[in-house]
């Protein structure tokens, strides 16, 4: 039977993402002294290490030295992040508005659909954004009705490990810390690259509400 240590490193392993809200028992793990220490001496022999996001409240297993095979993983990579930038800000932007909130959705924040749909459906131009998002490749939808579209965008990142859905008979989803990965890649890309993805999808959204 695999020890907690031993699920852990599989999971970083494999890409994941460990939050209190994606996995409180992992989470706790790795906060509780010693532990991240024991993970980390792991990983550095497959030339890893743990690495961390959100203030130290996000942990995922990053390379701990480049050669060439590992700059052609992170490229590759990079690129797929950087191709889901666009679509995934433009909902975040979405849900935010349609929501009537003043801050952006971030780790642990409720997601109701059942309410989201309701507000976009009841506007125009929050309909004919999440036409436009959902569309996009990283989402695929070819439903025409926003219940299809939602239900399709939040398929997808419950996938891509964006949100959760703690109860399987609710329609609540809740932002895992993934969520706040994405802000620093964001943040890091507009910096470095003056591509000011929030700007252009800011943009984009208020294009639409004025139609």
């Amino acid at each position: 039977m695999i020890t907690e240590q031993g699920r852990i490193l599989e999971s970083l392993l494999a890409g994941n993402f460990i939050c209190q809200i994606s996995d409180d028992d992992g989470w706790r793990f790795l906060k509780t002294t010693g532990n991240s220490e024991k993970i980390e001496t792991q990983l550095n022999l497959l030339n890893r290490t743990l690495a961390t996001g959100a203030d130290g409240d996000v942990f995922y297993a990053a390379y701990q030295t480049l050669g060439d095979n590992e700059r052609k993983i992170l490229s590759a990579q990079f690129q797929e992040v950087s191709s889901h930038l666009l679509p995934l800000v433009e909902w975040l932007l979405l849900v935010q508005q349609a929501s009537g909130s003043d801050v952006p959705v971030s780790q642990g924040s409720a997601i109701r659909l059942t309410e989201l749909q309701a507000s976009i459906e009841d506007t125009p131009a929050f309909a004919e954004q999440l036409a436009k998002i959902s569309h996009y490749r990283l989402f695929g939808s070819t439903s025409s009705s926003a219940d299809g579209q939602l239900k399709q965008v939040f398929k997808r990142l419950t996938d891509l490990g964006y949100v959760l859905k703690p109860n399987q008979e609710k329609q609540i989803f809740i932002a895992t810390g993934k969520i706040e990965y994405l802000f620093e890649v964001i943040k890091f890309i507009d910096e470095t690259e003056a591509l000011s993805l929030a700007e252009q999808a800011e943009s984009a959204v208020q294009q639409a509400s004025l139609l």
